[in-house]
């Protein structure tokens, strides 16, 4: 759960003490239960962390009402003490907070995948976890690498589709949303957020396909020879040519435009 308190604050997601537990926020927590979940009976569960850090003096667990919550279930909010926020708003403490809670609470291999996650190096006296690293794959697996992608990629534009502006996030952290990557990675694409863009099903397939792509001005661009479509107008694709994406606040986050010339040369809009 503090680790998901950092990433917020990296963000700027921390503008006020009053933190709501919402699907955004389970996504993160079980982002990060996926590196324990192997020696864990149980499914990640928010509501223990949320509700039980009330004990450590910088966090106040609040019913909905905004009472002081009498149980795990009852708290939906937490009301965060201000020299807590103050120290989370310092690169310098977020960093040296994370390396801690890794080297303290998780195992030799979960460690050294935690820091990957985080993007931290190893540090140099987490001897233990430096040696686990070298019993670990050379590659991420699959389930890893797309954990990490994921969990970049989707908060940044709110779990809603770059294409259809559909948002889609349920209380308990699930998402309908893809995170897509635009240069496919089989074809020697990479994991950073900027070749990635969030998009629901059925527009990650067709922009995997070719039917549409991105200009380096985030405007769409659609194959209309390509295909016919039917039904609502609000489902179809050819009427978005030429409107912009949704992107994200960031602008950290926004489509690399090398990724983009990428796409658009692989699938025919533009010659290489």
């Amino acid at each position: 759960m503090l680790l998901v308190l950092c990433d917020l604050a990296e963000e700027g997601k921390l503008a006020g003490a009053l933190l709501r537990r919402d699907g955004d926020l389970v996504f993160r927590f079980s982002s990060y239960w996926k590196v324990v979940a192997p020696r864990r009976q149980t499914k990640p569960d928010i509501s223990f962390p949320f509700y039980h850090l009330k004990s450590e003096g910088f966090w106040q667990a609040l019913a909905a009402d905004g009472r002081p919550a009498t149980d795990r279930r009852a708290a939906v909010l937490a009301q965060m003490e201000a020299p807590f926020l103050v120290c989370l708003s310092h690169p310098k403490f977020r960093s040296l907070a994370r390396r801690t809670l890794i080297a303290k609470y998780f195992q030799p291999h979960e460690r050294a995948e935690l820091y990957s996650l985080v993007e931290l190096p190893v540090p140099p006296e987490d001897v233990i976890a430096a040696d686990a690293v070298r019993f670990l794959p050379e590659k991420e697996s699959g389930s890893q690498r797309d954990a990490k992608f994921a969990v970049r990629v989707l908060p940044a534009y709110d779990y809603t589709c770059a294409l259809t502006s559909y948002r889609m996030l349920a209380l308990n952290g699930k998402t309908a949303l893809d995170a897509a990557h635009i240069h496919q990675l089989k074809l020697g694409g990479h994991n950073h957020p900027t070749n990635g863009i969030a998009l629901a099903k059925t527009a990650h397939w067709l922009f995997d396909h070719g039917f549409w792509s991105i200009g380096d001005d985030f405007t769409i661009l659609v194959a209309a020879d390509r295909f016919d479509e039917a039904g609502d107008a609000s489902h179809l694709l050819k009427p978005r040519a030429g409107h912009p994406i949704l992107l994200p606040t960031s602008k950290h986050y926004w489509p690399a435009r090398e990724c983009l010339k990428w796409h658009r040369q692989q699938h025919g809009f533009e010659t290489r």
